[in-house]
């Protein structure tokens, strides 16, 4: 009887023992209290290399440019002190001063950027005809905008990844994290409408993707991988990692790999010009994203003395609205809640659309030259807030540039 007791006690204790231990190992699994909100630090201590290059914008050539909203004289956007001057987009997304920010600006306050505050999604399907906007945090967790977890923690609480793994946080596989669909929520919103801002997505699926320009997703240019471990201090694999630096408008080497440019005189001795503009490189429009980017071409007719005989500028942008921008519409914008963004989009004027993925757009120019010999110099400028000042020159960068010498007879 002794004996059955005492194998009993063992067997009981080892029961307790083995539930104490499993408590104590749920216990160590984070479960992110704070959700999507969650500071990105938090990760970085295990995912270092990943932390440092979304932190930093280690290993790629971002340059965060300061920008203004309106005018040269206006308060720059900059970042905090405490952010170094080359993070990712994401990293800084959200953390401009808010008093200064454009939503404070243009929309009195308005929670409008849902996409750098979200709280947990699940993935939309490749196919759908609309993408809605994901649930916003609440406006006091807003301050951190985007995190790691924005993007990886599921409603459920775990974290996905592209490969399975053991953690100290529960994970799930997610190959849907290795596609655009990753992308899909908060950079396409609502339904396609071609010229449109924040259409990214849309415009990868249906102009790239679909039509067979490449089979590239947008991790394959935004997201370069290297053979590295996803957690320095681990056991696991070394195997292809995504770097998280998602160079996109403040990357140079991503503007100057979008466009290329050839200047064409049509008939010898003729003025006729042909510009040619070909999205050779990006696998959706471009410009892309917010209505605030824009591309100018710029020409110039040269004379042999050196001065400037000719000019013309050509603008190219994405719409604000489900419409071309246009001053036709400034009255009735004044009665729209966005009456302020959409007015500085109209008060801008027609221009040229965004260039689609694969598309080579034709600008024809005739200008008003004598018989001579002329240089022809055009140049593609990335502006990274078109409504702001011409003068202001800090937010803007050269893609491209052509010459040509043109003889021309009358």
């Amino acid at each position: 009887m002794k004996t059955k007791r005492l194998v009993g006690v063992m067997l009981l204790g080892t029961t307790l023992l083995l539930t104490f231990l499993a408590s104590s190992k749920a216990l160590e699994k984070s479960d992110f209290p704070q959700g999507t909100a969650t500071p990105s630090e938090t990760c970085g201590e295990c995912h270092k290399a990943i932390y440092r290059e979304f932190a930093l914008g280690f290993g790629s050539d971002l340059d965060y440019k300061d920008i203004t909203l309106k005018s040269s004289s206006d308060k720059r956007l900059s970042l905090p002190a405490q952010v170094s001057a080359s993070a990712t987009a994401h990293a800084f997304a959200g953390v401009d001063p808010f008093p200064i920010h454009a939503r404070g600006s243009e929309e009195e306050g308005r929670s409008c950027n849902v996409c750098h505050f979200p709280e947990a999604f699940s993935l939309p399907d490749m196919e759908s005809l609309e993408i809605a906007k994901p649930k916003p945090r609440p406006k006091g967790q807003e301050i951190g905008g985007l995190t790691c977890a924005s993007c990886h923690l599921t409603p459920e609480g775990k974290i996905r990844g592209p490969y399975q793994v053991k953690a100290p946080h529960d994970t799930v596989m997610e190959p849907k994290m290795q596609t655009s669909e990753i992308c899909a929520y908060c950079h396409s919103l609502g339904k396609r409408v071609e010229g449109k801002q924040t259409q990214s997505f849309l415009e990868w699926r249906e102009d790239f993707h679909k039509k067979g320009l490449g089979k590239q997703h947008c991790q394959d240019c935004h997201m370069p991988r290297t053979m590295r471990k996803s957690a320095e201090d681990f056991d696991e694999p070394v195997r292809a990692i995504g770097r998280h630096l998602w160079t996109g408008g403040r990357s140079k080497q991503r503007l100057s790999s979008a466009l290329s440019m050839v200047v064409v005189q049509k008939e010898a001795r003729k003025k006729d010009l042909d510009f040619h503009i070909i999205n050779i490189a990006a696998g959706h429009s471009v410009p892309t994203g917010s209505n605030r980017r824009g591309i100018y071409l710029i020409a110039e007719v040269i004379n042999q003395a050196g001065k400037i005989v000719a000019n013309q500028e050509w603008l190219f942008a994405p719409w604000y609205g489900n419409r071309p921008d246009d001053r036709a519409f400034l009255e009735e914008d004044k009665k729209r809640p966005d009456a302020a963004a959409a007015m500085q989009a109209d008060a801008q004027g027609p221009h040229e659309n965004i260039l689609l993925a694969g598309e080579e757009r034709i600008l024809p120019w005739k200008p008003s030259l004598k018989s001579g010999t002329y240089t022809v110099q055009a140049r593609l400028i990335y502006d990274l807030n078109r409504y702001n000042s011409r003068n202001f020159k800090q937010d803007q960068t050269e893609l491209n540039r052509a010459s040509l010498r043109m003889v021309v007879k009358e």
